[in-house]
């Protein structure tokens, strides 16, 4: 299996999105547009007031207007015009189906669910436009990440694989390069992780003091690139915290090759004032080289013993193997 290159990236024009709201207690009296400044600080008052003014937002079947004032329980939705999403590569090769788990290989650039301005450029859409709607992602894995995406078809799937994923019933590797060569052979990394505030953003996840979440991962090196100071290491990680591994590798000493956002100490880069807050790393940017390799796991409908594994990219591969398979002793 090959990983395309971005050259065969493209935009995608969508049909537009409904986003719906339920007016709190708490936004009671608030105007319509002022409820949308302070809930959605992602657009302007300018922007928010030219949506309003373009009828674009209702409450029930009625539009409504930058001074009309809500009420507890009122029903919002916000009509957004089809737009033109960022290019992104919208293939998948399949790995496994047996009817009720789909795993699937999903490339670097490709987003796993919708957000922000990806709504139809993303693997969750182009998975339902070849199977359907049943499939439901088990997991998520960065923009930037490629690699195995488990899917469940079914109910019962979906709890097991939930309930797997909780309780560290899967085993989960990542192949990834890091930067410098005093890479340990192999070490464990136990920083918490949790939010930490950002810039227009608000939060984004970092390593943290005790009030984190438990998060453990597990590094062994694999390969010493002395002539490009990185090193290739695989990545086992019991718990599933965001960005753990980004954050864990970098909290260490070695951030990722390309790592965009999380510096030395596993922290959100230092933003220096002149660049403006359009400027600022975000978690979706990508760059980084991380690849989920494979998933060992007891099938949860059958019981049966699955063992996935994903070829990684050829920046990722080892140097002196011809297959990389990297089958455990």
């Amino acid at each position: 299996m090959s990983f395309p290159s971005s050259t065969g990236w493209r935009p995608r024009r969508n049909s537009g999105w409904i986003y719906p709201d339920i007016i709190d207690a708490d936004a009671t009296g608030w105007t319509c547009l002022e409820f949308y400044v302070r809930r959605y600080g992602h657009s302007t008052v300018e922007e928010w007031g030219r949506r309003l003014q373009a009828g674009q937002i209702r409450r029930g079947n009625d539009v409504i207007g930058t001074e009309t004032v809500l009420a507890a329980g009122d029903h919002l939705a916000y009509h957004r015009p089809g737009w033109t999403e960022p290019a992104a590569p919208r293939w998948f090769a399949v790995l496994h189906d047996d009817g009720d788990l789909l795993v699937v290989a999903k490339p670097a650039g490709l987003q796993v669910l919708p957000a922000a301005e990806l709504l139809e450029n993303t693997l969750l859409h182009a998975v339902r436009e070849k199977y359907g709607p049943e499939p439901a992602p088990a997991h998520r894995l960065g923009r930037g990440t490629s690699g195995l995406m488990l899917f469940a078809r079914s109910g019962p799937l979906r709890q097991g694989l939930a309930a797997a994923f909780r309780d560290g019933g899967l085993r989960k590797t990542y192949r990834a390069l890091v930067q410098g060569q005093h890479v340990p052979e192999k070490f464990e990394i136990d920083v918490p992780i949790g939010r930490v505030e950002y810039p227009v953003l608000g939060h984004v996840y970092a390593a943290v003091a005790a009030e984190g979440k438990p998060s453990r991962s597990i590094v062994r090196r694999l390969e010493v690139r002395s002539d490009l100071d990185v090193c290739l290491v695989d990545v086992e990680i019991p718990t599933g915290r965001p960005h753990q591994i980004r954050i864990h590798l970098a909290a260490a000493g070695h951030p990722l090759v390309g790592e965009p956002l999380y510096e030395i100490g596993g922290k959100p880069r230092r933003i220096p004032h002149e660049e403006g807050a359009a400027r600022i790393p975000r978690p979706g940017d990508m760059g980084y080289h991380l690849h989920a390799v494979r998933v060992e796991l007891a099938h949860p409908v059958d019981d049966t013993a699955v063992d996935l594994y994903c070829r990684p990219p050829s920046v990722l591969r080892r140097r002196h193997s011809a297959t990389d398979t990297d089958r455990r002793a």
